[in-house]
């Protein structure tokens, strides 16, 4: 650029560039002319009037700063800027001895790198033999896979073994040299198709080892802009999007705008009080079920708006819950103490009725593999069954009848239920081992996390808590302000990376906390009675849905184009009514 040839030297092209431009920095008209950027961006930057620190901080030292600059340019092929600014600066990434080691390392000479670690100044002793442990593991597997198998042997008894470390490793090694076949178990298998590569990754393995003042690790820089952003993000309040979002032109900050915080849309196909619903794992549908013995399958479209799929009737009671499968072609609705019901989602058709003779369902849960099911009943136990409706297992607990929330973890494992009013069970089903949370008041319902590790448990004393179950169980955070004295009140995780918490009130308003700090983002008006359940969408994080007394549904969002249908008080779904009906043949 500027009239230089891009072929030129680096050294040649800065060089030249900076005597010309100090030839003309007493031209002042000139040198406006060629500072189309502003001045302060043309400007060095500020060392505080230190030489070795940057910055307006004083937290910046010079060396590391421009080093890993450097590094940035190398690792981003940048290769003659990269050497241009080590020969401007007089830093430079590596010293000879590190230059001279990676390149033995590439080569393949060994016993040079070996000999060259040892110069290198600041290196402990374990870390040298722990990189010269690496160092002649590679020649050991290099020599192996060209069939050098007495040049590998003598490898081992004479280069590694006298290092003295690594004992389970030195005989995993020695097996190689019986059994070829083990190299593919220890993951040198075929090294002469890719040994570049396995060198490269060696001399990262080494990197790890060696201190980050003589050789600094890969894409640091961007792992430091990552870092810088993360914690931008993360204590953003209403950061709820894509991390491609994030910019590093500005500061990252959200605006309320990021949380639904209006009624996009209102449903209104049930005909009395709404007590629960759920998206689906995709976020295409949505199941609702309500006390006038029905439940709905609604479809979301792609321009955020719900209609109805299928109204699903046959239960004779009102509908608890709804389960969605693992795959989203099934669903499970639970009447209040009676039959569990297993409906195709494609076309309403019920599929299987299961009862248990004498017993009520209050709850239901399936098992990740999407082929069996937890039931909860009214006698206090806790069954596991096939989709045929054989019973694979059950176990009884203190239980009450009236509260019974089921949840199972991704691997299957860990079952989670409610064993006392104020106690959660969770059961390890391979171990058969249990934990729990014990609360000091009584326990109205529960929520699994998508990552398994956190539960949110409602309480009688209208408090929302947070609970760690990794390991042992531990209270993390405790949410404040919604209304609760008769009815269940569901609440849910929702937003990006579940970065929020929502309820239900008997306030008739939807709330919304940030899950890290327990503050209250929203309030969110518009039911005219109670609010039962939320349910935020797990793929449109700008989507969430609450079920009310009121008998309706309300779909909340942040999208600024407003359906018409909104200018009137209420707008009801015109989807097509699709009744599937259950007449008891396949009854167990």
């Amino acid at each position: 650029m500027g009239g230089v040839e891009d072929d030129e030297p680096p050294s040649k092209r800065v060089k030249a560039n900076s005597v010309e431009l100090c030839s003309l920095s007493n031209n002042s008209s000139f040198s406006e002319s060629i500072n189309p950027l502003g001045g302060l961006m043309a400007r060095p930057l500020p060392s505080q009037g230190k030489d070795d620190i940057v910055g307006s901080k004083g937290v910046i030292k010079r060396v590391e700063f421009v080093r890993i600059i450097t590094e940035a340019l190398y690792s981003l092929g940048f290769e003659r800027s990269g050497a241009a600014l080590e020969e401007e600066s007089g830093i430079y990434l590596h010293s000879d001895a590190v230059n001279l080691f990676r390149e033995q390392v590439l080569e393949g000479n060994w016993d040079g790198s070996v000999t060259t670690l040892q110069k290198i100044s600041l290196l402990e002793e374990n870390v040298k033999k722990s990189a010269s442990f690496l160092i002649l593991e590679q020649k050991f597997f290099e020599l192996l896979e060209n069939g050098k198998l007495m040049d590998a042997l003598n490898t081992l008894r004479n280069e590694i073994a006298p290092l003295r470390i690594n004992k389970k490793r030195m005989h995993e090694l020695s097996n190689c040299l019986i059994s070829p076949s083990q190299s593919l178990i220890l993951g040198f298998a075929n090294l002469g198709i890719e040994t570049s590569n396995s060198r490269i990754k060696l001399l990262e393995e080494l990197q790890k080892l060696l201190p980050p003042t003589i050789m600094i690790p890969e894409r640091r820089l961007e792992h430091l802009v990552e870092q810088a952003l993360t914690v931008q993000r993360d204590a953003c309040y209403f950061h709820n999007s894509l991390d491609g979002s994030l910019s590093l032109y500005a500061d990252h900050q959200c605006g309320k705008d990021q949380i639904p915080y209006r009624t996009t849309q209102v449903l209104q196909a049930h005909h009395d009080e709404v007590w629960y619903l759920q998206f689906s794992n995709t976020g295409k549908y949505l199941a609702s079920s309500s006390s006038d013995n029905s439940a709905i399958i609604w479809e979301v479209h792609e321009d955020g708006q719900l209609s109805l799929k299928h109204t699903l009737t046959g239960h004779q009671k009102p509908v608890l819950m709804a389960a969605w499968g693992p795959d989203d072609r099934q669903l499970l609705t639970c009447g209040m103490e009676e039959s569990v019901r297993r409906w195709d989602v494609q076309s309403g058709e019920c599929l299987r009725i299961y009862e248990k003779a004498g017993l009520g369902s209050i709850s239901c849960c399936w098992f990740p593999d999407g082929n069996k099911f937890f039931l909860g009943l009214t006698d206090k136990s806790t069954c596991l069954w096939d989709l045929d409706g054989k019973e694979l297992d059950c176990w009884k607990g203190q239980r009450t009848t009236k509260i019974s929330d089921i949840a199972v973890t991704k691997d299957g494992r860990t079952v989670i239920s409610m064993c006392k009013e104020s106690t959660i069970r969770l059961f390890d089903r391979d171990a058969k081992m249990e934990k729990s949370i014990e609360e000091e008041q009584t326990i109205t319902s529960f929520s699994l996390s998508k990552d398994d590790n956190f539960l949110l448990v409602n309480l009688l004393n209208q408090e929302i808590h947070l609970w760690s179950i990794k390991d042992e169980p531990r209270l993390v955070t405790k949410y404040k302000g919604h209304r609760r004295s008769r009815f269940v009140i569901r609440s849910c995780f929702g937003g990006y990376e579940q970065a929020f918490i929502a309820s239900g009130s008997e306030d008739s308003q939807v709330y919304i906390w940030h899950r890290a700090t327990g503050n209250i983002i929203e309030a969110l008006p518009g039911h005219s009675g109670a609010v039962n359940c939320v349910s935020w969408n797990p793929v449109n994080h700008h989507m969430l849905a609450s079920a009310s007394d009121d008998r309706t549904i309300r779909i909340w969002g942040v999208n600024s184009r407003v359906n018409n249908h909104l200018k009137r008080k209420d707008v009801q779904s015109n989807g097509v009514v699709a009744r599937a009906c259950c007449n008891g043949n396949s009854k167990i």
